[in-house]
């Protein structure tokens, strides 16, 4: 299963706007490019987002909580960057009703950006 987002203006000014985070990694071009980015580095969290949207809307049930999630990320993610999630599921334990999936995030480029495990407890 996939699905496509986008890290819009709308989604990163939000995110500063709840959270509060303006480490000038995320918010600075000039601070971000003295460390070798090549403009202001997205909040990682905001993946996070997405994969909670993916696992919220676009599992053919609903009656699922996240209980565990491990990402790693890989690569920068930057302003107006499209994002692709991957999932597969990687294990099925129907005795505890509990479904691990593995999801790979890329962006437009091809890029990998991040990957991720997240264990779904179906209810």
């Amino acid at each position: 299963m996939t699905a496509q987002y986008s890290v819009s203006q709308e989604v990163y000014m939000g995110f500063l706007d709840v959270f509060k985070d303006n480490n000038p990694m995320h918010t600075s071009a000039d601070y971000a490019a003295k460390y070798g980015f090549k403009e202001i580095v997205i909040h990682g969290n905001i993946l996070n987002g997405f994969i909670s949207n993916f696992i919220g809307t676009k599992l053919p049930t609903k009656n699922l909580v996240i209980i565990a999630q491990q990402i790693k990320f890989r690569n920068p993610v930057y302003l107006n960057d499209r994002i692709q999630i991957k999932s597969i599921v990687n294990e099925i334990h129907e005795a505890f009703g509990l479904v691990i999936l593995k999801m790979l995030l890329t962006n437009h480029k091809g890029h990998k950006v991040a990957n991720c495990t997240v264990e779904v407890k179906i209810l």
